[in-house]
């Protein structure tokens, strides 16, 4: 039995949950727009053009971030910063990542999906264990249905001040957050029940990066560029202006990089009726 937090009664005294019934939601297969649809002016050029992108299959996500608790489990030590056993697992690289979702898959007896080293790790799709979101995953589960800045509506307030009401409900940002993460599943989640895709930490990805990929991406599935030195990462953290937690926003780092307590992320499986 692992330990996790997944709902707000269990974050001061985290328990344990079966992680799949528990602590993974259904993401359906659908159509979604993607990139920078409200034409913010606070948006960069990566974010265009917007393009219709088409998630062949459901997966299952994970409804936060990955605690220090699930992490210290399976990993045997807590690189966090701020430390709490329901705070989201931060000060993390893309490689800390990807050998936690090989040592969590082995732990639960599924299918490892990371294979090779450094620069040439790939990733097995078809397998049935834990992995990082592609890039479109992580922004069609964050949209959740909504065409708006946020999940849950429009931004007002680019910075920290004054607050922003919209965000405000769904994010610990440098707004609210007071310099450090928070408990997770505390805000609001959104349609699809996932908490925390804005704001507290930011969150690594499958894909390469390239700031024109949005020219070229295919609209079935995408996963990234083949070839590149810095890894995606999504939705802002707690030291983040509103303007960055936007559910189209893009930003990238050297894959080695922890970034002092900046860097988390959550995970996904294929899903496969009966898994």
């Amino acid at each position: 039995m692992l330990l996790l937090s997944c709902s707000a009664e269990s974050q001061v005294n985290p328990v344990g949950y079966d992680y799949d019934a528990n602590r993974m939601v259904l993401i359906p297969a659908g159509t979604f727009r993607m990139g920078n649809i409200t034409h913010h002016p606070n948006g960069s050029d990566s974010e265009q053009p917007v393009h219709t992108v088409i998630i062949t299959y459901p997966f299952l996500m994970s409804r936060t971030e990955v605690t220090q608790a699930l992490y210290e489990e399976v990993m045997g030590e807590n690189p966090s910063y701020f430390r709490g056993q329901a705070l989201p697992v931060e000060s993390v690289s893309w490689y800390d990542a990807v050998a936690f979702c090989n040592a969590l898959s082995k732990k639960e007896g599924l299918d490892t999906c990371y294979t090779g080293s450094g620069n040439d790790i790939v990733c097995d799709f078809a397998a049935n264990g834990y992995r990082l979101p592609t890039e479109a995953e992580w922004e069609y589960a964050c949209r959740a249905g909504s065409e708006t800045d946020f999940h849950n509506g429009n931004m007002t307030h680019p910075f920290n001040i004054p607050l922003d009401p919209v965000l405000a409900r769904t994010a610990w940002y440098s707004g609210n957050a007071g310099s450090t993460t928070h408990p997770v599943a505390r805000k609001e989640a959104n349609a699809f029940g996932l908490h925390d895709m804005h704001g507290n930490v930011w969150e690594w990805c499958w894909d390469r990066w390239d700031e024109n990929y949005y020219e070229v991406s295919p609209n079935k599935d995408p996963r990234g560029p083949s070839t590149g030195s810095h890894r995606i990462l999504r939705g802002a953290s707690w030291y983040d202006h509103a303007r960055d937690c936007r559910s189209s926003y893009r930003y990238f780092d050297y894959p080695i990089r922890r970034n002092n307590h900046y860097y988390g992320f959550r995970i996904v499986r294929t899903y496969k009726q009966g898994s």
